[in-house]
C-alpha cells in the first residue's frame, strides 16, 4: 500500500512541478496543498470553480480545512488510479499562466 501511494504521489507531483506553482510536498498524506497566490487569485473557492469549469480538474479550497482565514491554498487528492492522475496532470500543465490570464480578465 505504501509503495502504491508513493508512486501515485510521485506521478502527480511530477506534473505539479511542471506547473511552476508552489506546493508543500506531502510526507505521509494522500493530498497536496498548492499555493495559488502567484496566479493572482485571492479567492480559493472561485479558483476551484474556475479550475473545474475551464481546466476539467477538481480541487478543494484550502479554506475548507483552516479555522484561520486562509484563501491562497487548494488541495488536490492523489489517491486515484494512475491513468486519472495522468489525465489530470496533463490538464494542469500550463496552469499558472492560464490562471493568471483568467484572473486578469475578471
Amino acid at each position: 500500500l505504501q509503495a502504491s501511494y508513493s508512486a501515485k504521489r510521485e506521478l502527480f507531483l511530477g506534473f505539479l512541478r511542471q506547473t511552476g506553482l508552489q506546493f508543500t510536498e506531502p510526507e505521509g498524506a494522500y493530498y497536496v496543498l498548492v499555493d495559488i497566490a502567484e496566479s493572482g487569485w485571492t479567492d480559493d473557492r472561485a479558483f476551484c470553480d474556475w479550475l473545474v469549469k475551464e481546466v476539467g480538474v477538481a480541487a478543494v479550497p484550502g479554506s475548507s480545512f483552516f479555522h484561520e482565514p486562509v484563501h491562497n491554498l487548494i488541495r488536490f487528492h492523489f489517491a486515484k488510479r494512475p491513468e486519472t492522475l495522468e489525465a489530470a496532470g496533463q490538464r494542469l500543465i500550463g496552469l499558472r499562466e492560464r490562471a493568471r490570464r483568467a484572473r486578469e480578465r475578471v
